[in-house]
């Protein structure tokens, strides 16, 4: 009995027989079909949609997942890291969905005053209009000798108003200021700096913008909502323009300034109430 039991055990596992191999092949099959559907549902466009609808309705920035607003060691700035690298190469409607929970983390947390550093300071961005498409006709050469010549300028100008350079964004600067004044007066005096620059018929056209806000150090660099909403501010410029936002214009002194209109500054990731203004010299 033993013997004939043994022998029955072998016979049914026994390799050979196509039963084995025709379900893992069924069952191969039924996973990659359900692998396609869940890729069709995680990329469909009309949910993409809904979730972006869901993002710029909800508090915080709406873009949280950016190179710019993870760049910190927040835990939800270490998270919207990992989210962002684990999306496939495609709108991942999971992935959205997990960085509006972290976009809304990060606004509770900003609202709570851990969004902000301790020391109040202007944040200056600039950068230069066209540069980009100039640049892919002039070739590197004239591209490089361009840059040079208005770096050179801008951080002289930077320095001069005791600013200082936190970096280099190719065609423009991130800088700090103890004071809005400061600011102000370097942005509108590298203007003038480089407005004698022509280099191969190009002649450049810089924007900036300021902010004041209490932005967190880390290390050399600055990061958090006012230094995104600084580089917003800089964005929403037209060439040759200077922005600033109500925080900044309330605290300086705008004789000899021409200030335009008040508006709110409709950009993604920066407050309801943010209002921003165009000044230039008279």
């Amino acid at each position: 009995m033993e013997s004939d039991d043994f022998e029955t055990s072998e016979t049914l596992d026994e390799p050979g027989t196509d039963a084995g191999p025709a379900a893992a092949s069924r069952n191969s099959e039924r996973a990659r079909r359900m692998r396609r559907f869940a890729v069709r549902v995680d990329s469909h466009s009309s949910l993409l949609n809904a979730v972006g609808r869901l993002r710029r309705e909800l508090p915080g920035d709406e873009q949280f997942g950016d190179p710019l607003s993870t760049a910190g060691a927040q835990p939800v700035e270490v998270l919207g890291r990992t989210v962002s690298a684990l999306q496939p190469d495609r709108k991942s409607v999971l992935a959205e969905l997990g960085l509006a929970g972290l976009q809304v983390w990060q606004s509770l947390s900003e609202k709570a005053g851990r969004g902000r550093g301790t020391q109040e300071m202007a944040v200056m961005f600039t950068d230069l209009a066209g540069f980009s498409s100039w640049a892919l006709t002039a070739g590197d050469a004239a591209a490089l000798a361009l840059l040079r010549e208005v770096g050179t300028r801008v951080e002289t100008t930077v320095a001069r108003h005791q600013g200082r350079i936190v970096k280099r964004l190719g065609d423009g600067v991130m800088a700090t200021f103890l004071e809005p004044q400061q600011a102000v007066d370097a942005a509108l005096d590298a203007q003038d700096e480089i407005a004698d620059i022509e280099i191969d018929g190009f002649q450049p056209s810089m924007r900036a913008g300021v902010h004041w806000g209490s932005p967190r150090k880390l290390g050399g660099d600055y990061l958090g909502v006012d230094v995104n909403i600084a580089a917003r501010v800089s964005d929403a410029a037209k060439p040759g323009q200077v922005l600033v936002s109500e925080a900044v214009l309330d605290r300086i002194d705008t004789g000899g300034l021409r200030t335009g209109r008040s508006k709110r500054l409709r950009a993604h990731g920066t407050p309801r109430d943010l209002h921003v203004v165009r000044i230039s010299r008279d």
